[in-house]
Order: structure tokens, then sequence, then C-alpha cells
């Protein structure tokens, strides 16, 4: 029998995929933090839901990969809101 850990890391590994979520908007939905949600994807999954973690794993680092991309738009964002001012 699954325990509720195992469960919680399905989910969020479900939600992830279907919603190509980041590590934050996943925290935020389920309401737990960003380190709980990472340790769940990427080291419980992998034991419980081997196929689920390799899907997961693809979007994760999809994500990782844009962070920096996405860092520089809330910059500019953050900026623009200043000067216009």
């Amino acid at each position: 029998m699954k325990g509720i850990v195992e469960e919680r890391a399905v989910e969020l590994g479900e939600y992830i995929i279907k919603s190509k979520s980041t590590v934050r908007n996943a925290a935020k939905k389920f309401g737990v933090s960003k380190s709980t949600v990472h340790k769940d994807v990427s080291e419980r999954l992998k034991y419980v839901n081997p196929n689920l973690y390799k899907e997961v794993k693809t979007i994760l680092e999809l994500n990782k990969a844009q962070r920096h991309i996405r860092g520089g738009m809330a910059t500019k964002r953050k900026y623009k809101d200043v000067i216009e001012k």
C-alpha cells in the first residue's frame, strides 16, 4: 500500500505533466513548499512510478533551461513598471 507521500508525488508528477507547470507553480497549487515538490518529483517518484518520473524530468529540464529567460522577462517588467510611474 502506498503512503500519502507517494500518492502526493504521483499527483504532483501528473499535474506537472498535464499543465507543463514549474515546481513553483505546482507548490502553490498543492499548498506545499518548492523543496517538497522537488524532492517528491525528483527522488520519490523515481521509485514509485519510473515512467512518470522520466516524463516529469523532461519537463523540469526544459523549465531549467528556460529559467534565465523567465527571470530576464520578470526583471524587464519590474523596471518597466518603475519607469512608467
